[in-house]
């Protein structure tokens, strides 16, 4: 027993500040989901669990160690080991929380700007280089000539990946410029449409319509003419071609189309009524038709397909009530006869 005296207090000490550090965390947790609510913080609150239980023993332990009599060389040692320790959770902790609050805004569209993979990659990035430097630092290593190294060494790795790193800077340029943002739905090159996904250090990805992803270079993406259907805004015009014939009234049949695609109005999705519906006669006259426009307003790029087909549906079911005959192509076939009979009998 005398011989386990001189650890005795320490050990006491490292379990009441642990179980004191542990029912502060407890309590301060409790706090924030009172204040902020449960909604807001709960990523937060996921990402600090485990290492924030290993602060509370880390700091126990520390207390324990200024109460234990240790050699002076020992006691340094251990002091940064556990600094060591310290630092290295709370840089990977500080890392995943704010790539995680990054990511939940951009969800939530809380900052205004889409979160993409590129940005929450940086934020990570920055993080760790910053921990890694005063790690470094607590360990006792000189950083500026490690700085002039890798200074030095950087040179020849950009070298070696020029590919790599003029994607990287291709989606730093499309981050800055933001000809296309997450979720903007676009044409990349005349072959690929879709919603974009994520812009990445490397490369872009955009989902196509058939649920499909495609993983474009963002080299590629940065040097091609890109049609964003999202910019200035979602709204777009949609062009509903309609043939009648010659014989048709054309004032009548604009009143028609433009009555029908009024009365669309609010019970086909995605159509808008402002601006409202109007018809242009286009010009010329086509072989055997006379050829409108209806000009109507849909939500999204996307939303036309489905538009069309209803609305093309409804004009032909009210073009054919009222009368108005849709055109047909009539091919004519002139027959004449020659100047004689042709002769009969055979040649002698």
């Amino acid at each position: 027993m005398l011989g386990m005296s001189p650890l005795l207090w320490p050990a006491i000490a490292f379990v009441a500040v642990s179980v004191i550090a542990l029912l502060f965390r407890a309590a301060f947790t409790s706090a924030l989901r009172r204040w902020l609510g449960p909604a807001t913080v709960e990523v937060f609150l996921d990402t600090i669990r485990l290492p924030s239980i290993l602060w509370c023993l880390v700091f126990g332990l520390f207390v324990a160690l200024e109460m234990v009599e240790l050699p002076r060389r020992m006691a340094a040692q251990l002091h940064t080991i556990l600094e060591a320790a310290v630092i290295l959770s709370v840089t990977f902790t500080v890392a995943s929380v704010l790539g995680s609050l990054a990511a939940a805004a951009g969800e939530r569209n809380a900052l205004g700007i889409a979160i993409t993979g590129l940005v929450r990659t940086a934020v990570r990035g920055v993080v760790l280089l910053v921990g890694l430097l005063v790690l470094l630092d607590a360990l006792g290593v000189q950083i500026t000539p490690l700085l002039t190294a890798l200074g030095v060494g950087g040179l020849a790795v950009a070298l070696a990946l020029q590919d790599t790193l003029s994607n990287l800077f291709a989606g730093v340029h499309l981050l800055a410029d933001r000809p296309i943002r997450v979720g903007d739905y676009v044409k990349i090159a005349d072959t690929i449409e879709g919603y974009v996904v994520d812009v990445g250090w490397r490369s872009t990805r955009v989902r196509m319509l058939q649920n499909n992803v495609v993983i474009v270079p963002n080299k590629r993406v940065a040097e091609s003419i890109i049609i964003n259907y999202d910019m200035p805004e979602r709204r777009m015009a949609l062009l509903v071609r309609v043939s009648v014939e010659t014989t048709a009234d054309a004032d009548r049949v604009e009143r028609v189309l433009v009555d029908e695609a009024s009365r669309a109005v609010g019970e086909v999705p995605a159509l808008l009524g402002e601006p409202a519906p109007s018809v242009k006669l286009i010009p010329g006259f086509g072989a055997y038709s006379l050829d409108f426009t209806l000009v109507c307003q849909v939500a999204s790029f996307v939303d036309q397909f489905e538009v069309q087909h209803e609305l093309r549906k409804r004009i032909l079911k009210r073009l054919r009530a009222e009368g108005i005959e849709m055109p047909y192509p009539i091919q004519v076939v002139e027959s004449r006869s020659g100047a004689g009979e042709p002769p009969t009998g055979s040649p002698a």
